[in-house]
């Protein structure tokens, strides 16, 4: 049976026990608060991560992981005959894929993949990429496998606030004043790798968030129905609820997944988001 360790990014946004369950390296990324230098989940949490933001008026910054950073983290597993297989965020929005080529480029024998995604849509791919290597695939065969998986996770988020990327520079001023303006909530999709604006919701948090639900999966026949991500960053438990109980018995997920947007993801979209994440059906 092939050697094969799968690490990621903390961006994968999985939960400690789908971790363990795979046996995954997780690689945390940098948040800047200040003066500190922070690691996604290992010394920040995303409720500090807000009461900062809070206090102080200003967003964290995030730091990709270093080419050393993967190196250092490989390197034990390359030296004791394991092929490695890594989980990037999309190299759209950040330089850990970059990074990651350059340090396997050192080290040999590890195998990152640019996920075109973000939080638990990348999260998919881990958790494919662990059962592949268990049922005892190549690294090639697996790389391959994820590449093409990659290009059906579908991804997307509605926002209940425009302040944490208009801090960051990812929205213009004038679409943060007209969408707070008209108490619009916008949906985030990933296109291609990046970021964009899809449909936008008004009203309350619940009715923006139940609204979107239904508007990315209503009519849709091109979906595997066999499970769901619902992740979000602190919504409230109720609407989480419904929003769960809504994919299971209405759309008909045989499994749904509960995340938490983790710090890095958090620092960009703020407290109350939401998004589904799920596999379309081959072509």
């Amino acid at each position: 049976m092939a050697k094969i360790k799968i690490t990621c990014d903390s961006t994968c946004d999985l939960t400690a026990e789908l971790y363990g369950r795979c046996s995954v390296d997780v690689i945390p990324l940098g948040i800047v608060l200040g003066d500190d230098l922070k690691h996604d989940g290992v010394d920040l949490e995303v409720s500090e991560l807000y009461d900062y933001v809070a206090e102080t008026g200003v967003l964290p910054k995030t730091s990709a992981i270093s080419e050393y950073e993967y190196i250092d983290r490989w390197k034990k597993y390359v030296d004791d005959g394991y092929k490695v297989i890594h989980i990037n965020i999309s190299s759209e929005i950040s330089a850990c894929y970059q990074n990651a080529v350059f340090a396997a480029g050192e080290l040999g024998n590890v195998y990152p993949i640019d996920s075109r995604s973000l939080s638990s849509g990348s999260g998919i791919l881990v958790l494919e990429a662990a059962k592949l290597a268990e049922q005892g695939l190549e690294a090639e065969e697996i790389v391959s496998k994820l590449e093409e998986l990659k290009t059906r996770i579908d991804v997307s988020f509605v926002l209940q606030t425009l302040e944490y990327l208009q801090k960051g520079g990812r929205c213009s001023s004038v679409l943060a004043f007209g969408a707070n303006l008209l108490r619009l909530r916008p949906e985030i999709v990933m296109e291609n790798g990046s970021m964009d604006v899809g449909r936008k919701y008004r009203g309350s948090a619940e009715k923006s968030i139940i609204d979107y639900v239904r508007g990315r999966l209503d009519g849709r026949s091109d979906i595997d129905r066999s499970f769901i991500f619902v992740v979000h960053s602190y919504a409230d438990r109720n609407i989480v609820d419904e929003v769960k109980r809504i994919v299971a018995e209405e759309y008909g997920f045989g499994t749904v997944y509960e995340t938490h947007a983790g710090c890095t993801i958090s620092s960009h979209c703020g407290a109350g988001t939401l998004g589904i994440m799920f596999v379309k059906n081959p072509a």
